[in-house]
């Protein structure tokens, strides 16, 4: 999944389910469950994201969302395989954007 954020160094929670497609409950509820996403929060609880935060929610969307892992099954395959999973992830990442631009040149001829 491409996620189309500008350049910020935070992004709020609302911009962030967004791009992702889901609602704000479940990014909450995904901050809860998985130790790498790590938001600031200011005084009135708002939370921000680094662009950081936003690879680690990229890679656990993949893991849950496109790949059919179980939020058990994300965990220990994010403990086990970080290194593995962010290289095969940043693969996908690559292909899914020359893809994007081969899509735009084809409609454009």
């Amino acid at each position: 999944m491409h996620v189309d954020l500008p350049e910020k160094r935070y992004y709020g929670i609302g911009e962030v389910a967004k791009a992702f497609g889901v609602n704000t409950s479940l990014i909450r509820f995904w901050e809860k469950e998985f130790d790498v996403l790590q938001p600031k929060k200011n005084a009135k609880g708002n939370r921000k994201f680094t662009p950081q935060d936003i690879q680690n929610l990229q890679l656990i969307y993949h893991l849950v969302k496109e790949r059919g892992f179980t939020l058990e099954g994300a965990k220990i395959h994010l403990k086990e395989e970080k290194q593995k999973a962010l290289s095969n992830f940043e693969v996908i990442q690559k292909l899914q954007k020359v893809k994007a631009e081969l899509l735009k040149i084809k409609e454009q001829l």
